[in-house]
């Protein structure tokens, strides 16, 4: 016991970023990242609840918002994929492919899904005939598979990583239209303002959209070392996919008409990763109250001579769990001191400390993880305390992140300027001549001098330059766009 006692906690300060995501990430049993298939994660319990609570969040609002659950196989044949081109070019780098089953060399190579357009659009046809069948909006929580060839990091960069994707047709572009906005405000409503994650939409430059969309919009996040993380991306496709899928439908004028496609991505395997880095401290993490794999530890103090201890200790956690709260007793055999570290690191919100004295005076010791201060509860009140505390705790969270966020986003005028900015991480608004593919060779000067990408110009509120120019070019800015350098 004395040695485990020893190297409990953190050793690593946040302000070393690299280095404490991959130790809070093994210290705290997120993830084993022994596991020899390089960009494929081993997921511990304490991952896999976190996320399937944060699954139940997002699942919640898109069903608030008309979509119903499918699930589609995981392989694709390559004949789908040949059904847009744009979208085939885009992907075909990063697929992987199934060639054989047992020793029989198939007739037809199948993609493990990168995603599911080409797969759940050949269905679609199938099901929808009249405009009675639209609008149709599906989702499906799934694992996708992408050969990404840069450097992975656990719930950042993986080839094997866990989202939701939403696919959805409509009978008119004004529908569609709509959709996308309702997208950005399931983000904000669950990504921000439940997870904690702030984030700008941005529309993203023609030669980084979604390959066979009209246009995207994705949400950008920052990490604590200033680099861009891509969250939620929402995706006009109009109809793309729907004429080389025959996607199509019998309007009210009895005339056949192609569908309106819109798609949506929340990553929230990459949402744990924003969750992780944002919130926790030099100690470990913290997790927003609504969405952590445990939401209440109890501490049993001085019980092992006193039965009275633990009895009271249980019936807390019972009364916890009959009002949908989680909740145990750490019955472990260590000392108090290090199992506080040890929830501590491992992000519990709330502690409750229950010795002889809150026994014989039916109360409760609560301790919030991001502030630490005690807080001596009446039994009677313990619940309502906590569900407060819970809450408080998640909106002090949010304040911080949102306040970090803020803070780094700058403004530059030249190049000079932009390179002092990406050096200090964050990302930076200039002034910018062409997002469409005019304006590559400008994007191409950032990207090898600075390292930056343009992200894109806001989606929420574009603003447009008046007599300003491009910082890379000197002709004339149509546009601000965002710059970062992004994992």
């Amino acid at each position: 016991m004395a040695e485990k006692e020893e190297i409990i906690g953190m050793t690593t300060p946040k302000s070393n970023f690299s280095e404490w995501f991959s130790e809070v990430i093994a210290k705290a049993e997120l993830a084993d990242m022994r596991h020899n298939l390089k960009g494929f994660l081993v997921h511990r319990p304490w991952s896999v609840m976190t996320m399937e609570n944060m699954y139940s969040h997002y699942e919640k609002e898109m069903r608030k918002t008309g979509h119903k659950p499918v699930w589609f196989p995981a392989l694709i044949p390559e004949s789908n994929f040949k059904k847009e081109a744009e979208h085939v070019e885009g992907f075909t780098p990063e697929l992987f492919w199934v060639t054989h089953a047992g020793d029989k060399k198939l007739e037809e190579r199948l993609a493990m899904r990168p995603t599911s357009e080409t797969a759940m659009y050949s269905m679609y046809s199938k099901w929808i005939r009249s405009w009675r069948d639209l609008p149709l909006k599906l989702y499906q929580r799934c694992q996708v598979w992408r050969y990404d060839t840069k450097m992975t990091r656990p719930f950042i960069r993986g080839r094997e990583f866990h989202w939701i994707e939403g696919h959805d047709v409509f009978a008119t572009l004004e529908e569609a239209e709509k959709q996308v906005h309702e997208d950005m405000t399931i983000t904000e409503n669950v990504m921000h303002r439940i997870f904690g994650i702030p984030f700008i939409f941005f529309k993203r430059p023609d030669w980084d959209k979604f390959p066979g969309a009209v246009y995207t919009f994705a949400a950008d996040s920052l990490m604590p070392d200033g680099k861009v993380l891509q969250q939620p991306s929402t995706h006009l496709l109009g109809q793309n996919f729907s004429k080389p899928f025959d996607i199509k439908f019998v309007d009210r004028d009895k005339k056949d008409k192609y569908g309106w496609q819109t798609c949506y991505g929340p990553c929230v395997w990459r949402m744990m990763a924003s969750v992780i880095a944002l919130h926790g401290d030099d100690k470990g993490l913290k997790f927003p109250f609504e969405i952590a794999p445990l939401q209440v530890i109890i501490v049993p103090i001085a019980y092992h001579n006193n039965k009275s201890v633990l009895k009271y200790c249980n019936e807390i956690k019972d009364k916890l769990i009959e009002v949908n709260m989680s909740a145990e007793v750490d019955i472990r055999d260590y000392t108090p001191g290090w199992k506080f570290n040890d929830w501590e690191m491992k992000g519990v919100p709330i502690r409750l400390e229950v010795g002889p004295r809150e026994t014989k005076e039916k109360t409760v010791t609560l301790v919030r993880r991001d502030v630490g201060e005690k807080k001596k509860i009446k039994e009677k009140y313990f619940v309502k305390e906590i569900d407060k505390e819970g809450k408080l705790l998640s909106q002090n969270l949010r304040k911080h992140a949102d306040s970090f966020f803020r803070k780094n986003i700058n403004e530059a005028r030249t190049m000079k300027e932009l390179g002092s900015c990406l050096e200090k991480g964050g990302m930076t608004k200039i002034a910018f001549c062409s997002t469409s593919i005019e304006g590559v060779p400008c994007a191409e000067k950032i990207k090898e001098q600075l390292h930056g990408d343009i992200r894109g110009e806001r989606a929420d509120k574009p603003e447009k330059p008046k007599g300003g120019k491009c910082v890379v070019c000197g002709k004339k800015a149509n546009y601000y766009v965002y710059v970062g350098k992004q994992y």
